[in-house]
């Protein structure tokens, strides 16, 4: 048996018994090192501390800053360094979160590590990263940290979200907007639920379609459509060859841009060209970029992107092109590297606004440009002499409060003409402060899904609110993407009772989604599934495009597993609790069995019910997690906590004689007799379910009257 030797591993993607977010869980068997305690080990605090220093800033149990070190030197287990180790790292991947536990089991020497995620393939990545490194500081062995960091943001790179859609998903968060990733390794994300739902890839709607993009795609189609519309677009045409190149660049005039036809970031531009050997050379590198190749008349001035969204542009950045300063002793490949590299603006594509500097394999636009400026690569510039690298390396200076509202409505034009909803739109002129007319300025490209973080992350200006206007414009003012959910869980009955409510809550012009044990049932439309009282099945029911209710069974054993698939949810119906079940491969006691199903309560909205069994004490004792209004329903008319509850003024569904009551406060409104209600035709359903059946419908807000007419048919 190895040491921290990770048995298993639960990605809880939804709320869960550890929080309301997703968590890591996994099941660490120490091994040998079980009473190996941080202050005893020789040696290991030091190297803990020299490798991983930004451990200072963990506060820990202590809630200051140190407080995780002065947990080292006083002493701590194993599996409590692996949840800080695990942590540290995501940080130092880029995903900074300070959520963790670690917590013995009732097996000796396995414990459960805890530990918030961003992204399910990272996260583990980190888990086990931090396992090897954490073995090397106990043994006394050599660990290459700063390796294995850039390892880990290889990681983050390839299958974490990208920071445009992080800036979607931190506005949808504050506005309590629910989203989910839809597939690993992509930023296609679904915001909000059922018939409500909006979903993003980076900065691209829904609403973006393909002939959208295929507009923006093709210069040439997009600059006629322009300047039909009355938008400033340079004079060019689509050419077929060199010889149409030169043809076309003599008859618009020098000088010239030669560009491919479908490329974007500035990939394969060869602008200001004023020679017949400038064109047709440029043509090939052109070609190679994309699908046919342009030729325009060359606008003079500075580039600018602007962000329009919507009906309004909202953003704005200047760009200036990447320049190297000679010291005599350098190469131009040499001073690529050490100034612009290494700089801001320059820098990793996931941490500063823009890059064009590719060391690795050098664009023929940058080639051609250092030729045209009599140099190469390998040239060494004199001391303090400036060499342009590349014409479109950085757009990072914020000028948005400086566009012209002559410009706006331009930009604003131009992503109408093409049907973008978020729409880049990069403009040249030598002032962006006074109208393109007057400057003989032009719109020369527009483009969908652009780049965000030119206005998240400017080198200088201010930090721009992109995200948030994307998320006003997909979720106007008062509206959340939420639908009526309604959760239910327990240990029986849990089945019956979500047939019975969906007999109480199906109404006409209202498309009613159930997940549970029988499966997926949209309107009436019933689909087989072993999962459908899992995350799986719920995930499955909010994706639906067709669900305006949902009813979702929650078992605990997949609660414990995977988590809630709802974030929230307007009812929370808690059945009972069995000891019966506790002690399953799952479920070992009753206390997991009543964190899980409490899990439901947790999440209900401040403007939503929980549904509980005032019989179970166990399960009335959740009202106390609720954060919104509490409901019981009792088989006992003499039941205390319901008694009580209601000489608050609260409200209770009872049975007395045979006949359910809605009761609030001191009045109890008959419904009908048990024996007068008309059950669904499969399964068991015994008094107990129809009373939560009926208390889960009239906190959804079912008027007696209703309940009564659909009790009885």
């Amino acid at each position: 048996m190895s040491d921290l030797e990770i048995r298993k591993i639960h990605l809880l993607r939804g709320p869960n018994v550890w929080a309301n977010y997703p968590v890591l869980e996994a099941w660490v068997d120490l091994g040998t090192l079980n009473d190996a305690s941080s202050e005893e080990v020789p040696g290991f605090n030091e190297r803990l501390k020299c490798w991983l220093p930004g451990l200072i800033e963990h506060r820990c149990s202590e809630g200051e800053r140190g407080g995780f070190f002065q947990r080292l030197d006083r002493g701590t287990y194993p599996a409590h360094v692996l949840e800080h180790v695990t942590l540290e790292l995501q940080t130092l991947a880029g995903h900074q979160l300070g959520f963790g536990k670690a917590r013995a089991t009732e097996m000796h020497g396995i414990y459960q590590v805890v530990v918030r995620y961003l992204d399910e393939t990272l996260v583990e990545a980190c888990l086990r990263a931090g396992r090897e490194l954490l073995l090397a500081a106990y043994r006394g062995e050599s660990f290459e940290v700063a390796e294995e960091v850039a390892r880990l943001r290889g990681v983050a790179a390839c299958n974490a979200l990208g920071p445009s859609t992080m800036a979607i998903l931190d506005a949808a968060r504050a506005r309590g907007i629910p989203w989910r990733r839809i597939q690993a390794g992509r930023s296609l994300v679904q915001l909000g639920h059922g018939a409500k739902q909006r979903r993003i890839w980076t900065a691209e709607t829904d609403h973006s379609g393909a002939i959208s993009e295929y507009i923006a795609q093709d210069k040439d189609l997009t600059r006629m459509l322009l300047r039909q519309a009355g938008v400033p677009v340079p004079e060019g045409c689509r050419v077929e060859n060199p010889d149409g190149a030169w043809d076309a660049a003599d008859a618009i005039g020098m000088p010239v841009v030669v560009k491919p036809l479908d490329a974007n970031h500035g990939r394969g531009v060869f602008i200001d060209l004023t020679t017949e050997a400038q064109v047709r050379n440029s043509y090939g590198y052109a070609l190679e970029e994309g699908g046919g190749v342009v030729v325009e008349k060359f606008v003079p001035g500075t580039d600018h992107r602007l962000l329009v969204v919507g009906n309004r542009m909202i953003a704005a950045s200047k760009g200036y092109p990447a320049i190297v300063v000679g010291d005599g002793n350098h190469t131009i490949r040499e001073l690529v590297l050490s100034q612009l590299k290494m700089s801001l603006q320059t820098g990793r594509p996931e941490e500063c606004p823009w890059s064009k500097i590719d060391d690795a394999g050098w664009e023929s636009s940058v080639l051609l440009d250092l030729e045209d400026q009599g140099f190469s690569l390998d040239s060494m510039p004199r001391d303090g002499e400036r060499v342009m690298v590349a014409r479109f390396s950085n757009w990072c200076i914020d000028v948005t409060d400086e566009v012209h509202p002559a410009i706006r409505a331009h930009a604003v034009t131009a992503a109408k003409v093409a049907g973008l909803d978020i729409c880049g739109v990069d403009v040249v002129c030598r002032g962006i402060d006074k109208p393109l007319e007057e400057q003989d300025g032009a719109i020369v490209e527009i483009n969908s899904s652009p780049n965000l973080l030119m206005f998240l992350k400017p080198a200088v200006g201010e930090v721009r609110p992109v995200g948030e206007a994307i998320i006003e414009m997909l979720f106007p003012e008062g509206r959340d993407g939420r639908i009526p959910t309604i959760g239910v869980t327990g240990t029986r009955g849990k089945t019956a009772t979500v047939r019975m409510l969906a007999q109480l809550l199906q109404a006409a012009g209202t498309c009613l989604g159930v997940a549970s044990s029988d499966g997926i049932r949209i309107g009436r439309r019933l689909s087989p599934t072993h999962t459908g009282d899992g995350i799986a099945g719920t995930q499955g029911l909010l994706l639906h495009p067709w669900t305006e209710l949902a009813i979702c069974e929650a078992a605990a054993e997949s609660i414990l597993t995977d988590g809630l698939g709802f974030d929230r949810c307007s009812v929370g119906v808690v059945l009972n609790l069995d000891t019966a079940q506790a002690g399953s491969a799952s479920v070992a006691t009753m206390a997991q069995m009543a964190a899980a199903t409490r899990c439901v309560v947790d999440v209900v909205l401040s403007s939503g019910t929980a549904v509980l069994n005032a019989d179970d004490p166990l399960v009335a004792a959740m009202a106390k997690a609720c954060k919104g209004e509490v409901m019981y329903f009792t088989g006992d008319p003499a039941n205390a906590i319901a008694t009580a509850h209601r000489a608050a003024g609260g409200r209770v569904v009872l049975l007395h004689d045979g006949m359910l009551y809605l009761a609030e406060g001191a009045v109890a409104r008959p419904v009908c007799s048990l024996a007068e209600v008309g059950l669904p035709n499969a399964g068991e359903i015994h008094a107990e379910n129809i009373l939560a059946a009926v208390a889960g419908a009239w906190a959804h807000g079912l008027e007696r009257a209703v309940i009564e007419h659909r009790l009885r048919a």
